[in-house]
């Protein structure tokens, strides 16, 4: 599938050094896509572009910290150059290693981190790529089912990607008109790097509680997301869908 608008347009996606980013960034290479890996790790990035173009995909390597405002602002002048911006998956986050503590233990260094990197830098990514966008355009914000269930010890996380959830619906209303969709993914636990170092209680919490009771893996969440990226969504907007095998239910 390329851009609607005609051309093989730009997709950005951030966090795309490994786990469920690269995945989705190799999907939407695969279905035609000029490709921005935006990733703070120089090393796991350039890594990512060079599988990506071994096999023959249009992919393209930018270092970028989420949460620093001049560097996402690099990150614009690169895609400027690459051109035309079709579409943006806000993926980057802090995911591993942060739960453990109930709400009132919480650092609030740690708090304001977290919210720095995961609920600000969609914001702040989406800010700065605005004006490049044509239209059609497509915006995938990555949330998680976490902040559907309630999951305990994660209150710092639960509240970052419920503000992910709020800034998609907020965004939604305001780029409507002018052919820009906006929605959210929410993942459950997946099989990747970054939940290795979750606690086996949690990854318990999930094969008890789905549904599909199997290990949920990247490749059950990128079909969801190229269609987001595609044609046939055009009218879809606004919305948050959760992948996590019957984990939570609407």
């Amino acid at each position: 599938m390329t851009d609607p608008s005609g051309g093989a347009g730009t997709v950005v996606v951030t966090g795309a050094g490994r786990g469920l980013g690269l995945a989705m960034a190799r999907r939407a290479a695969e279905d035609g896509f000029r490709v921005v890996v935006a990733e703070l790790d120089t090393e796991r990035g350039t890594q990512a572009v060079e599988g990506l173009r071994s096999d023959g995909l249009d992919a393209h390597f930018v270092r970028c910290d989420v949460a620093d405002p001049e560097s996402v602002d690099e990150l614009a002048g690169h895609v400027r150059e690459l051109g035309p911006l079709y579409g943006l998956i806000n993926n980057a986050a802090l995911a591993n290693g942060v739960g453990g503590k109930e709400f009132q233990d919480i650092d609030v260094e740690v708090w304001d981190r977290l919210m720095t990197v995961n609920a600000r830098s969609p914001w702040l990514v989406s800010k700065a790529l605005y004006p490049l966008f044509g239209s059609p355009g497509r915006i995938v914000n990555v949330a998680s089912d976490a902040a559907l269930y309630g999951s305990p010890r994660l209150a710092h996380y639960i509240a970052s990607k419920g503000a992910v959830i709020a800034l998609t619906r907020a965004m939604a209303r305001e780029l409507g008109d002018k052919g820009i969709t906006v929605n959210a993914v929410a993942p459950g636990l997946t099989e990747c790097e970054a939940t290795e170092t979750v606690p086996e209680e949690r990854h318990e919490l999930y094969r008890s509680g789905r549904a599909i009771s199997r290990p949920q893996e990247p490749g059950d969440l990128i079909g969801l997301v190229a269609f987001l990226l595609g044609e046939e969504s055009r009218y879809l907007t606004g919305q948050v869908i959760a992948v996590n095998g019957g984990f939570t239910m609407n």
